[in-house]
């Protein structure tokens, strides 16, 4: 049972062109018997044994959309652990789905390649008021106005509760019951599809959350070799592993072929250990090509990695894992310090705009130098890595809900600094990433919350959020994650919309957004183009890019003085395309639209200028 299904699911229960349901579980260590228990007609189906620990049936006894369980031994009740529907939750039983039913209308949608990715990342059950797929579907025109290429949606597969950011999940096939289980996700993936948009779905293969976790009474789905700071890390490369290797990539390739998902982004993949000759992800990779290859769609991988090792975004051909692209926080670590974070927790490793400079030019800050706060020297060069293979922010899920009040930039910064550092983010040569209600400069915190039910560990959570904050020295109590308050202050404002200067916000991330995606030199993520000049005591940074004969020169002042900068080159004159202290942002005062080469531009306080010229 090693081989990958590339053209179809085999795991769980799915459905052949006659309505047959195969059925196909592992269970290693099953001693005596497994059967499936279709409680609505009371009838028990055995499955037989097969190699490597799988047991398997072909039935047209079990029809989509019915209710049903596994018995281990005769003894044990437990649900699919590749339920595709979990309709009363993780203590549930399973409810059967058939993919293939949905009518999908998306045939005319080609994936967009990489360079073209604008992400916006969303939380389904904070971003609109009904907490669901259909409530997003219905704000995708906004974020199609907005300039947005790709939905990046927070994990969605089956946690505790209704209240969860969703890396609590414990069913990793199964779609969120309280967002609209799987028929839900099919229909926004069609309709993002219909509107232009690309759909990136964040997925956990690092952990299993604590609640509802049943996994390890089918087999050894995990090994006490390692530890993750959520607990025993997944087997990935000890005795019995092959089996939860084929479990995950069956899983990656789920997403892709049966619900037309565009990207999958990694949750924490330095947390995923395998010490085995092919790296689980370097098999996801070679599965994904394999299924584009049958199918002619174009898919993404994208991880969360702060290993800073370009051996896992390198091609598989030279020894890489061949992951397409990679969350890179350092970015945003060296911008916000730039900005006056202080330099507490993992900020400590940042001396603000000498690094900022850095990771402009390099991607990476750290590349083989000793951190203080790691104690260990880390990171390699990324030299030969395309712009493509990076995605920055300046803020996102993690910035500011593992922040203990959840503050957004919007309350940590002036509405000038917020403009700043969505500009900082945009003309950098790399993938833009914009969380949930920034461009509104949406005050209301994004709050770490949970909805487990039980009590024992209800409690761990709190205390663990209360010493999460020990190297920040935060002050005052951390909000209570279980407490329905907590969530329901997380919520997309969305009243905001039409009120200043929310609104002025609004307009000028639109503007922003249409100057990337028009302007040919931001557009292009060639990193070879690109000089850093930036001086410490001013706190200004000048990025010099190129492409095709145009020059851009962005002017960034992190400073709450006025400074002055002198623009390069003897010659020729500069035209300004972009000025975030234009009165009609909100701005103090507009810089001159033409400058000639050699002479001083005025900085207005916590600001950015953008000049261009293009040789004819």
């Amino acid at each position: 049972m090693n081989k990958i299904a590339v053209e179809g699911r085999s795991v769980g229960v799915t459905y052949d062109d006659n309505g047959n349901a195969h059925i196909l579980v592992w269970v290693p260590l099953a001693k005596d018997k497994v059967e499936l228990f279709l409680p609505g007609d009371n009838v028990t189906l055995p499955l037989q044994k097969q190699d490597a620990g799988y047991w398997h049936l072909i039935t047209n006894q079990v029809k989509p959309d019915v209710i049903y369980q596994f018995i281990l031994d005769g003894d044990q009740k437990l649900a699919d652990p590749a339920s595709l529907f979990q309709p009363d939750g993780v203590h549930g039983l399973s409810q059967t789905f058939n993919v293939n039913d949905f009518a999908w209308t998306d045939s005319h949608w080609n994936n967009l390649p990489l360079n073209k990715y604008i992400f916006y990342e969303l939380h389904t059950g904070t971003f609109t008021p009904e907490g669901t797929f259909e409530g997003i579907e219905k704000k995708l025109d906004y974020l199609k106005e907005l300039g947005i290429t790709a939905i990046e949606i927070m994990p969605v597969a089956q946690f505790p509760g209704s209240r969860n950011w969703g890396y609590d999940g414990v069913f990793p096939f199964a779609v969120q019951n309280s967002y609209g289980g799987p028929a839900g996700l099919q229909k926004l993936v069609n309709a993002c599809h219909q509107k232009g948009l690309a759909v990136v779905l964040d997925v956990v293969y690092n952990h299993i959350g604590p609640e509802g976790n049943y996994l390890g009474e089918f087999g050894p789905y995990f090994t006490d070799k390692y530890k993750t700071p959520w607990g025993d890390a997944i087997n990935f490369d000890d005795a019995w592993c092959d089996a939860v290797r084929q479990y995950y990539v069956e899983n990656v390739l789920m997403w892709f072929r049966d619900f037309h998902i565009d990207a999958l982004r990694m949750d924490a993949v330095h947390a995923i250990k395998d010490m085995s000759p092919k790296h689980v992800l370097a098999q996801m990779k070679e599965s994904v090509y394999q299924l584009m290859e049958v199918t002619g769609r174009t898919h993404h991988l994208v991880i969360e990695c702060d290993l800073n090792d370009v051996r896992y975004i390198n091609p598989l051909d030279e020894g890489g894992y061949g992951i397409d692209a990679q969350w890179t926080d350092e970015f945003h670590h060296a911008l916000r310090v730039t900005a006056g974070q202080e330099k507490d927790g993992y900020y400590s490793d940042f001396k603000g705009i000498a690094d900022l400079a850095t990771a402009y030019k390099n991607a990476y800050v750290y590349t083989g130098q000793y951190s203080a706060q790691r104690f260990k020297t880390f990171g390699t060069e990324a030299n030969e890595n395309g712009g493509q293979q990076f995605v920055v922010f300046s803020q996102n899920h993690d910035q500011v809900g593992n922040r203990m009040l959840g503050e957004r930039t919007s309350t940590l910064h002036s509405f000038e600094m917020q403009k700043l550092l969505a500009a900082a983010v945009m003309v950098s040569p790399y993938l833009p990433m914009l969380f949930m209600g920034e461009e509104l400069s949406q005050p209301n915190p994004f709050l770490y919350f949970v909805s487990h039910g039980d009590d024992t560990l209800i409690e761990a959570v709190r205390k663990g959020r209360k010493a999460e904050f020990a190297d920040f020295h935060a002050e005052g109590e951390a909000p209570d994650p279980q407490a329905v308050d907590t969530f329901e202050r997380s919520k997309f404002e969305w009243e905001l919309f039409e009120r200043e200067p929310h609104q002025s916000m609004l307009q000028y991330y639109k503007a922003l957004i249409r100057l990337r995606k028009q302007n040919k030199v931001l557009s292009s993520l060639n990193r070879k183009n690109i000089k850093v000049f930036y001086d410490e005591a001013a706190n200004t940074l000048m990025l010099h890019r190129w492409h095709d004969g145009s020059y851009l020169i962005s002017l960034l002042n992190f400073s709450g003085q006025q400074q002055s900068a002198e623009l390069p080159f003897q010659k020729d004159t500069w035209q300004k395309i972009f000025d975030s202290a234009d009165p009609q942002w909100r701005g103090p005062s507009a810089s001159a639209e033409f400058v000639e080469a050699g002479s001083s531009v005025l900085l207005q306080p916590q600001s950015i200028l953008i000049y261009q010229y293009t040789y004819a």
